[in-house]
């Protein structure tokens, strides 16, 4: 169920009125003029009014709805529960004197269209709308038709594998002081962001109870990864994750590279990760046994520092069978790169036992002084 608002009966925050309204005053030939509701176009209207309908609705957040301003959408687990959920919010709606818009609501579908996504018991897909409109875009003759293009196919990046590497070269375009110059490049890039747009993959909800599963990999260009989950014998996806690297970060020898997606990715998705045990998946045969080397220095030492907090395996898979990550090269580290190269020689530990050993960070959670810690905090910053 979807529920949308008649923006004209939106009622001011509390406080002052008469502070308020005075802020919204304007001068007109026939006087001056305040308004009496929240109008359009104030710069915190929407941060105004989003405080509102989370004050309204405070108690059912998350548990039987979500609130996006003037746009809410209600679930339930069965038919009964889903009722009782409309009853709940239509009460507590009626008691702030907020009014809906019925001609905008949509009562017990079994898919619905909610911030240009498209919900339904078998995950999110893309807006069928939209995907259209990027598949029938014609190419951009000027820098204004390119932003527009890429700002709606950021939008849907989440579902697209690769995205920041292969929309690259259109983002090169829009830099400043650059010449718009369409290349073989750009185009091969703008038709693959079409092609994948419209043939993206169904995203499964997270099941709660199920360890999650992330592949990282690294290019020249950026980084990327992907969250998935093992549902009846089966890896399905929850989301897409990649990033352009910085002109200093594409000067980083592949280990760190690698290092810098898996801490790049562990935060993006940091919502997921922090709290449970998860599988880390990479191509990199260094990783394993780089996490665990006692004697870290530097930059490597600082990344690994950010990742102790979190919980999780180490695995490394061959290049073949780590397609599900960004399509990227694996083009070996500079010889005098000290981070990397040469360790056998350096460290006197073998490299073939390094590909096959299966490493463990050590659990942040397992000396009981650490724990009753963290837990005071949690419950400080999340009281009952």
């Amino acid at each position: 169920m979807v529920l949308d608002f008649r923006f004209k009966e939106r009622i001011l925050a509390s406080g002052d009125p008469s502070r308020r309204l005075r802020k919204k005053a304007f001068t007109s030939g026939q006087g001056l003029w305040q308004f009496k509701v929240m109008p359009f176009g104030l710069c915190n209207a929407p941060a105004t009014f989003e405080r509102l309908m989370e004050t309204v609705l405070k108690c059912l957040t998350f548990k039987a709805l979500l609130i996006y301003l003037d746009d809410v959408i209600i679930g339930g687990r069965t038919f009964e529960e889903h009722l009782q959920n409309i009853r709940k919010v239509l009460s507590k709606l009626r008691d702030a004197n907020l009014k809906l818009n019925p001609s905008k609501c949509k009562f017990f579908q079994k898919e619905v269209n909610y911030l240009v996504h498209i919900i339904s018991a078998e995950g999110v897909r893309t807006d069928p709308e939209k995907v259209s409109a990027v598949k029938n875009w014609k190419r951009p003759e000027i820098i204004r038709e390119l932003r527009s293009f890429l700002g709606l196919c950021t939008y849907y990046r989440k579902f697209v594998k690769g995205f920041s590497n292969i929309a690259r070269p259109l983002h090169k375009l829009t830099e400043s002081k650059q010449k718009f110059q369409w290349t073989k490049e750009c185009e091969d890039s703008f038709l693959q962001l079409k092609e994948d747009l419209t043939s993206s993959p169904i995203l499964i909800y997270p099941q709660p109870g199920k360890p999650f599963i992330l592949d990282t990999d690294a290019s020249n260009e950026s980084v990327g990864a992907v969250v998935s989950q093992e549902i009846d014998g089966q890896e399905r996806v929850v989301a897409y994750w990649s990033k352009c690297l910085s002109k200093p970060e594409r000067n980083y020898c592949v280990t760190r590279k690698e290092l810098l997606a898996i801490v790049k990715a562990i935060e993006h998705f940091h919502h997921y990760l922090y709290g449970q045990k998860f599988l880390l998946r990479t191509d990199h045969a260094y990783l394993p046994w780089l996490m665990n080397f006692r004697n870290t220095e530097g930059q490597v030492a600082s990344l690994i520092q950010r990742l102790n907090e979190y919980y999780f395996d180490i695995r490394h898979r061959k290049g073949s069978s780590h397609g599900n990550a960004d399509a990227l090269s694996r083009r070996p580290c500079p010889e005098n790169c000290r981070h990397c190269s040469r360790v056998e020689t350096k460290y006197d530990y073998a490299i073939r036992q390094i590909t096959t050993t299966t490493a463990t960070p050590p659990d942040p959670w397992r000396d009981e002084k650490v724990r009753e810690d963290q837990m005071a905090r949690i419950l400080i910053l999340n009281p009952l």
